[in-house]
């Protein structure tokens, strides 16, 4: 068989690398340019697209170093068993290719991940050989975020903080029992165990930064983006109160900054006991806005699973308003004199909307018009707020409020 080229690798790898979500770019710093020869979107194959926290869009090269994997776990494309075109960069290879790309201005940083080859040291060295060439041998500046092994030795994820901005280690699946029932070769202890380690890195790091012994030379910085995960939702059974409460644990536990859900992808020749369709869509979205109601808005996994049935989220509606159908004794807010956590929990209002409010209302009583500035979904706060020209009367107990804001049902196509 011939030898494939890099474009040929290029292909298949970072094809392979589309069924990881955890590409963010996110609470990094920047890498300062001085005092070194450094180097810095676009469509096309193993690009992705995250954003930073002042809103800038970064391009990423998202690619696996090799879809090779000793592993059988039934979920995924790249099992042992799995019969799909291989191939493997070197790390060489890899380094030359993120580089190339970084000068034609394509990307601004570079996602990695692996199938285990060998073993899960060997692995973690060949991906921690990449970020090291990049760092050191040729002064690249730009993001790098390595998918982490857990199975690896401690010292190798500690390598790889020292030259990744991110970190991340994926859980796989909500449940222990299901992780050992579709990847038998894994650990959810193993996993946890991992991504301890990554927090106690990371806290240790900061800790010596800030101590006024080492003012005056600073160790370099250890994932200074954090430590994130992703789960995939619709394996394994798993419903959507026992995911949430799961991303709870781990925020808690590793202060992770996020936790990414992904939708099972069925893949060719599945065991018979994995779903032979993929869970809609929109409940992945459901679960990011559930997310971001556990980390922004102050609510707990049970109060947002009150508007849902049977342990799932609602698909029909988000849950803020769903849980404000529920709540309605809660309602109408009145957006002068509301404090922050209360407005946080009106349907359409958002942190950054609310933060505008409160400044706003400092110097003025707030009307419709004025709200109508600070946020686009006015009329999907009309059943819950009270301004200076308004008051919903009895629309908010009204007995047809939830089937107005829910959207009418879609006819199903023949074709």
């Amino acid at each position: 068989m011939a030898a494939k080229t890099m474009i040929e690798k290029l292909k298949i790898l970072a094809d392979a690398a589309k069924y990881d979500a955890s590409c963010a770019s996110s609470g990094t710093s920047k890498r300062s340019a001085i005092g070194t020869a450094g180097l810095g979107s676009t469509e096309g194959m193993g690009l992705c697209h995250a954003y930073a926290p002042d809103g800038r869009c970064i391009s990423l090269l998202k690619v696996l170093l090799t879809n090779f994997c000793t592993f059988d776990c039934r979920y995924c494309v790249n099992r042992v068993s799995s019969n799909v075109e291989r191939a493997r960069f070197t790390p060489e290879e890899l380094v030359r290719l993120t580089l190339d790309f970084y000068k034609r201005n394509y990307i601004e940083g570079l996602f990695l991940s692996s199938g285990i080859i060998r073993s899960p040291d060997y692995t973690m060295e060949q991906i921690v050989e990449v970020a090291r060439s990049l760092r050191e041998d040729h002064g690249f500046l730009g993001y790098i975020h390595l998918k982490s092994i857990p199975e690896a030795s401690p010292e190798l994820i500690e390598a790889a903080g020292r030259h990744a901005d991110r970190l991340s280690i994926n859980i796989e699946l909500p449940r222990a029992e299901g992780l050992r029932h579709y990847a038998p070769e894994k650990s959810a202890k193993t996993i946890r165990a991992a991504m301890g380690n990554v927090r106690s890195g990371i806290d240790a790091n900061r800790g010596e930064r800030r101590s006024r012994l080492v003012r005056k030379a600073k160790p370099p910085r250890f994932a200074p983006g954090g430590q994130s995960t992703q789960m995939i939702v619709g394996a394994d059974g798993s419903d959507d109160m026992q995911i949430l409460t799961a991303s709870t644990s781990l925020y808690g536990d590793y202060r992770l900054r996020r936790v990414y859900y992904s939708a099972y992808s069925p893949i060719p020749d599945a065991s018979a006991d994995l779903p032979p369709i993929r869970p809609p869509l929109v409940r992945e979205h459901r679960l990011y806005q559930a997310d971001w109601m556990l980390r922004f808005y102050g609510f707990e996994v049970g109060e947002i699973m009150e508007g849902g049935a049977q342990g799932m989220l609602d698909l029909a509606i988000d849950p803020k308003l769903a849980w404000a159908l529920v709540h309605r004794e809660w309602f109408p807010v009145d957006i002068n004199r509301a404090p922050r956590a209360r407005l946080l929990r009106v349907p359409g209002l958002g942190p950054v909307a609310i933060g505008k409010l409160l400044k706003a209302r400092r110097s003025a009583k707030l009307r419709l018009d004025d709200l109508a500035r600070l946020t686009v979904s006015v009329k999907k706060l009309l059943p819950f707020i009270e301004a200076a020209d308004w008051s919903p009367g009895v629309l908010t107990d009204s007995a047809g409020l939830a089937a107005r804001v829910r959207p009418p049902a879609e006819q199903l196509s023949l074709f």
